[in-house]
């Protein structure tokens, strides 16, 4: 059996380590915003080359609380991709604001910036790419544009740590951005956790507020906040992985480079980079006309594979009434014909070869 990550691998070489912290934490009894979270906070800022990073539940949390400071709220529109997992679109219906659906690029799968610029309109107040599986956006162009019509430009980092484009990390351009540390990505915890970074002094001190229920000082509330606290436990976890990210993106991106390889020739279109930034691979997706019938392959000899993402968010039944009048051919005919091979730092040559022949016997045949 392949798995799409194997979580075991990497738990066993850091093991000793984050077993220790657990130790001492639980030893010490200071769970909630203890000095793991205050470290690790100093660590992602400095890796991340921001000012702030405020540790926060999880990536939807993220999200949503970036939105909130930059002033993002009732009556405004958010400019997004409909190729993304529904957090994205559900932050921004969180603060009351609409989300605006436009196409990608059919190569990257990242968001068109001349389709963003189309659809700007006088309720246009942000604009927010996601960095899809991994592979920056074209952030020069975005941030262009959002200079120029006066928006705020929130990035999606979710599938995103450690990819840089143009000598920045991706969450270090924008007004804001949001991490997500579910236990596949790139950085993951051992469950939930988010991480919000901004270089805006304001935006931070309304960030730690709304985090931890409106409050700066314990039992005095400014504003109506959440309780969205990163663990303590899983700052243990997350310092223990961020020493070791650079080494298991690298890892990623020799995975992908053996699968691209391995699979020329055969009628399917490997992931695309396009030079501007570094790729990360939180996933390695592909095209197929035949995907259904590979899957099927895969699944028969216990291969992990997955479909990020089988239904565009404009064509989901929670927007599809609001989206009735929405077109975005290239997302649609993305979405019909992707999927997903395992990836991780930990996956084998070996097992690349497995995948790779079952994949040509299959489309081969």
């Amino acid at each position: 059996m392949i798995p799409m990550v194997n979580l075991k691998a990497q738990y066993d070489e850091i093991k000793e380590e984050i077993e220790r912290g657990l130790a001492e934490t639980i030893a010490n009894c200071s769970f909630i915003l203890g000095p793991n979270v205050q470290a690790f906070e100093q660590e992602t800022a400095a890796y991340l080359g921001v000012k702030h990073a405020i540790g926060v539940a999880s990536g939807t949390d993220a999200l949503h609380l970036a939105l909130l400071a930059e002033g993002i709220g009732p009556g405004d529109e958010v400019i997004t991709t409909a190729f993304t997992f529904i957090a994205t679109a559900e932050a921004i219906k969180y603060v009351g604001a609409t989300p605006v659906f436009v196409d990608i690029d059919p190569r990257t799968f990242n968001i068109d910036p001349e389709a963003i610029e189309k659809a700007i309109t006088s309720k246009t107040r942000a604009v927010m790419p996601v960095h899809l599986f991994g592979q920056p956006a074209d952030m020069s162009k975005i941030k262009q544009l959002c200079q120029q019509y006066e928006l705020k430009l929130i990035e999606d980092c979710c599938q995103s740590f450690g990819a840089r484009i143009e000598g920045q990390q991706t969450g270090a351009i924008g007004d804001a951005a949001g991490f997500s540390f579910f236990p596949s990505k790139n950085l993951g915890a051992f469950g939930d956790g988010g991480l919000v970074v901004t270089n805006s002094d304001r935006s931070a001190e309304t960030i730690r507020m709304l985090r931890n229920h409106g409050s700066n000082v314990r039992y005095y509330h400014d504003l109506i906040g959440y309780n969205s606290r990163l663990d303590e436990m899983q700052a243990v976890i997350l310092r223990a992985k961020l020493k070791r990210i650079d080494q298991y993106n690298q890892a990623r991106r020799h995975v992908a480079g053996r699968y691209s390889e391995l699979l020329r020739g055969l009628p399917l279109t490997v992931p695309y980079e396009d030079g501007l930034g570094e790729h990360v691979y939180h996933q390695y997706t592909l095209l197929c006309g035949s995907r259904d019938k590979v899957i099927q392959a895969l699944q028969a000899k216990q291969i992990g594979c997955a479909v990020y993402y089988p239904v565009p968010l404009h064509r989901q039944n929670v927007f599809k009434e609001e989206c009735k009048d929405v077109n975005l051919p290239v997302t649609e005919a993305v979405s019909a014909s992707c999927f997903s091979l395992p990836i991780c730092p930990f996956l084998s040559d070996a097992s690349i070869e497995e995948i790779t022949a079952v994949i040509r016997e299959t489309l081969e045949a």
